[in-house]
């Protein structure tokens, strides 16, 4: 078994402990989250305004997203700002993510194995293989 903390810490590992819900972090990681935040002041507002927006998405909480939205477009961090931006174009359809239950992702997901099963097959067979396959693939 790999020990924890003889792993190093990666940009990777770093993003993961922010989105890691907190319930789910061991003790170790909450306390190098917490070391991380105090080393740098600009890392402490990208944590906070991550761990916002991924309670506004988990909890629900459309009446929330502007203030946030605009908190982030404010902030002296470039890349949340043009996420924000990004966000703010589509607002309407971001909050009523946030605020309704239902999805079109079983949808998407659909399109998207037609599309790499159309990929796979590119030039390889007809129409009625490509059907065939599809249907198999379910």
């Amino acid at each position: 078994m790999i020990d924890e903390q003889s792993l190093p810490l990666t940009a990777r590992r770093a993003s993961y402990l922010i989105v890691k819900r907190e319930e789910n972090r061991v003790r170790e990681d909450t306390k190098l989250l917490g070391q991380l935040v105090a080393q740098n002041p600009d890392l402490a507002i990208a944590v906070e305004l991550a761990q916002e927006f991924l309670r506004l998405l988990r909890q629900r909480q459309g009446e929330a997203f502007e203030p946030w939205l605009t908190k982030a477009q404010k902030s002296s961090l470039q890349p949340f700002q043009v996420f924000a931006s990004g966000l703010f174009d589509d607002f309407a359809a971001v909050k009523a993510s946030m605020m309704l239950s239902v999805s079109n992702g079983p949808v998407e997901g659909l399109n998207n194995r037609l599309k790499m099963l159309k990929r796979q097959m590119y030039g390889r067979a007809g129409l009625a293989l490509l059907t065939k396959r599809f249907i198999l693939s379910q």
